[in-house]
């Protein structure tokens, strides 16, 4: 495995080294409880209130309400109740007084989901029925201002970010402000400035802000500790009470390690002598930028660079999908994200980018790139070389495999080669891949023979077909098409394929069947390959085997390779990843078979068994290898459950 480049640091950074020896020196020996008042207590005291006065200089909050937090999430649902508690307090008086109230909750589109998920519930649980609305934001990412000008005088409660955690885009704080007075908005404001601090200037003491949560783990804290700004004279309400700890304003013993790593943060922002400058990380932006730019042709950013924090980058390669992307950086050990790392396990386009109308083929192939202020020159060196080799890997040419699958929504489609891979046969090409299937064989310079498929209403084939410039369906009348030398694929009640003798194929020649199992193919000798359903290839004739116990740890892994030598490594992720970074598990290289074209190297392995382990990525798509050749029925089929992120 390559040495990891970290470059996901607006999802969450490493430990300071400062803040590690911070964190262990108040385990160790400021231990205390704050509101002890023993010796103990009163050093862990003087530790809360030292950080707390350190945060204040920093974040330019003299006055107000400021307090530990375990994060931003619980700044933000504070900050909501402590709102929302307001607005019906003055609900409450306006009954008698006549006073109308307002009745508007805006956020911004682009706003992290904790922001309108509290915003509903504590709506919901106040019983307060006010309206939720999402100010829409421009092209640029930014809060349409005419837009709140004309919602301004009906909010009661106005939330934005300083800085959005996907694109990176700074927002116009200045601009917001001037609305809500040049309207006498009676709203509050919360900004969520997560990604705000080491990388813009902070003064909340002389801005509008009511409300402004941190979260420390985004700025080399550890995780489980963040802050809340409350303005003076705000309206506050604990989101949680017990034995009123930081002066009753938020219930809880402290975190005192955690506060004691923030602190150290804080002093090194303060001080000025390790984190880079933001000209620096402009700098190092650049040069990000520019490595990409050449890796990718064609590749696009998402948001203005002009307008985004120094240390983001959103992008996309039309075409390529971000799943494609994350998997050939991470095999080059570059971390990056899609996105949100609290939406990464939902398979959704990204809001904020639809917010902003970025085109969904650009918001399906978008990536994050974000690297937090400790970088150094020598990190940007080494990030670089490595996106120009991600570009190498992704774009070489693929080598023709006798049968590659093609997977979309359930569905299977199949491209058929000959040896040379310069001529191909298309079987139920899936629509939504025909453009990428048409480039890839353009740049294979590889000459597509027929395209059809199997059953009506699939439709992949007439558009793949217009894209190459070939008639869909089955060409001409006769009853096989030639692959080279002598492999045919031949048409009867099923299709068959396989290698012919004499210019006829033979049943106990035939290889592959698509569609209906075919007459006359002995059984267990062909694999039948389906265009719906799973598995997507079967073996008639032959049981299937159970697929229990297919998990191996990285331990057993390990003890089964040393026992089987004869056992075959075989990594099932995809050629660019490869590429981007060779398979080794414990000493031992994989023989590379992507998951697409198993089903091609099914066959040879069923004719001669020997013990196959295989190895992807995080142990998803080795598992479906391991179970398909269960079910084809080889018994000595095991994958390394977590894959190559857990084995070390």
């Amino acid at each position: 495995m390559n040495s990891e480049l970290y470059l996901d640091a607006n999802a969450t950074s490493p430990v300071l080294p400062a803040a590690i020896a911070a964190a262990t020196t108040a385990m160790h020996t400021c231990f205390g409880n704050p509101s002890s008042s023993h010796a103990a207590g009163l050093r862990a005291k003087a530790l809360l209130d030292g950080t707390r006065a350190l945060a204040r200089r920093v974040l330019g909050a003299g006055s107000g309400r400021l307090m530990f937090t375990s994060g931003a999430t619980e700044g933000i649902q504070t900050a909501v109740l402590s709102a929302l508690c307001a607005v019906r307090e003055r609900r409450l008086l306006g009954k008698t007084s006549g006073e109308a109230c307002p009745d508007l909750l805006l956020y911004g589109a682009t706003e992290h989901k904790a922001v309108p998920e509290s915003l509903a519930h504590w709506n919901r649980l106040l019983g307060l029925d006010l309206e939720l609305r999402a100010l829409p934001v421009g092209a640029d990412g930014r809060h349409r201002l005419e837009v709140l000008r004309e919602l301004a005088p009906r909010a009661a409660f106005v939330c934005t970010m300083a800085a959005n955690n996907e694109t990176g885009v700074v927002s116009n704080l200045d601009g917001i402000a001037a609305v809500l007075n040049e309207t006498a908005s009676p709203a509050l404001w919360m900004v969520d400035c997560v990604q705000a601090l080491g990388k813009l200037p902070l003064n909340l003491d002389r801005t509008r802000i009511d409300y402004a949560p941190f979260s420390g783990h985004k700025l080399y804290a550890p995780k489980g500790i963040g802050l809340l700004y409350v303005r003076e004279g705000a309206p506050y309400t604990p989101l949680m009470c017990g034995g009123g700890q930081e002066a009753g304003q938020r219930s809880g013993t402290e975190n005192m390690s955690g506060i004691a790593a923030l602190g150290a943060v804080l002093d090194e922002l303060e001080t000025g002598n390790t984190f880079r400058s933001h000209g620096q990380l402009l700098a190092m932006r650049e040069r990000l930028a520019a490595a990409l730019v050449e890796a990718f042709p064609g590749l696009v950013f998402n948001a203005p660079l002009a307008q985004t924090l120094p240390t983001t980058l959103n992008f996309s390669v039309p075409g390529v999908s971000s799943k494609e992307l994350l998997d050939v950086f991470d095999a080059a050990g570059v971390r990056v994200s899609a996105g949100s790392a609290c939406s990464a396990s939902k398979a959704a386009p990204s809001y904020v980018l639809d917010a902003m109308g970025v085109p969904n083929a650009c918001s399906a192939s978008a990536v994050r790139l974000s690297f937090g202020p400790l970088a150094d020159e020598a990190f940007i060196d080494a990030a670089c070389e490595r996106i120009l080799r991600c570009g190498r890997a992704l774009y070489q040419a693929r080598p023709a495999a006798a049968l590659q699958q093609l997977e979309s929504f359930g569905a299977s489609g199949w491209l058929l080669f000959d040896e040379a891979g310069t001529q191909c046969i298309a079987i139920d090409p899936p629509v939504a891949l025909a453009p990428r299937i048409a480039a890839d064989l353009r740049a294979r310079r590889c000459r597509l023979l027929a395209c059809f498929d199997t059953s009506h209403g699939a439709g992949g084939a007439d558009a793949l077909g217009e894209l190459m410039n070939v008639a869909p369906g089955w060409p001409g009348e006769g009853a096989g098409i030639a692959l080279g030398q002598d492999l045919l694929l031949q048409r009867g009640d099923a299709f068959l394929f396989g290698r012919a003798r004499d210019g006829a194929l033979e049943p106990d020649a035939v290889r592959f069947v698509f569609g209906a199992p075919a007459a006359g193919v002995a059984a267990g000798a062909a694999l039948c390959c389906h265009r719906i359903g799973e598995p997507a290839v079967s073996r008639p004739g032959v049981d299937p085997l159970p697929d229990e116990g297919i998990d191996l740890d990285a331990v057993s892994a390990a003890a089964y390779l040393e026992s089987h030598p004869e056992a075959l490594l075989v990594d099932v992720r995809e050629l660019p990843e490869h590429t981007a970074g060779a398979a080794r598990l414990h000493g031992r290289a994989a023989q590379h078979v992507p998951l697409s074209q198993l089903a091609g190297r099914a066959a040879e392995w069923l004719g001669q068994p020997r013990p196959l382990v295989f190895v992807c990525r995080s142990g998803n798509r080795s598992a479906r290898a391991a179970r398909t050749l269960r079910r084809l029925g080889h018994a000595q089929c095991w994958h390394v459950a977590g894959g190559l992120a857990l084995a070390g």
